[in-house]
């Protein structure tokens, strides 16, 4: 079985599990989801996301900057990170994660309404560019 490696990131990621839970009750933790970003590189990464839903069309070419050398925390439940899209809550979504440079992608949701919260984090999967 070949290896993918990721030890300098991928231009195409996918994260097939997206959720944004609930807000949780007030006064309290914020659910959320959030899409990790990490540029290595010396050069910005220009990133797009591409928002795949069950009963609907995509969302297509969300634009993000992300400066060479650095981390962005992209929160899912922030129009403002999301060049002003509101993502639904409660609503399944894939993600399409696409880049100028190669970059790594990682996945995490704290989710708020259960009696204990619960926290998942993930790796993205990186596309093959060979």
């Amino acid at each position: 079985m070949a290896e993918t490696s990721t030890k300098s990131g991928a231009q195409t990621w996918f994260v097939p599990d997206g959720y944004l839970p609930a807000r949780g009750p007030e006064g309290t933790y914020v659910g959320h989801d959030c899409v990790c970003l990490l540029n290595t590189t010396s050069q910005e990464a220009r990133i797009w996301l591409d928002i795949y839903f069950e009963d609907q069309d995509p969302v297509e070419g969300l634009e993000v900057r992300l400066l060479p050398k650095r981390c962005l925390h992209l929160r899912m439940d922030k129009p403002e990170m999301l060049g002003g899209f509101e993502m639904p809550r409660e609503v399944p979504y894939a993600l399409r994660v696409r880049s100028s440079v190669p970059i790594v992608v990682q996945y995490s949701r704290l989710d708020v309404t259960q009696a204990n919260m619960a926290f998942l984090s993930v790796m993205g999967f990186p596309q093959d560019e060979g």
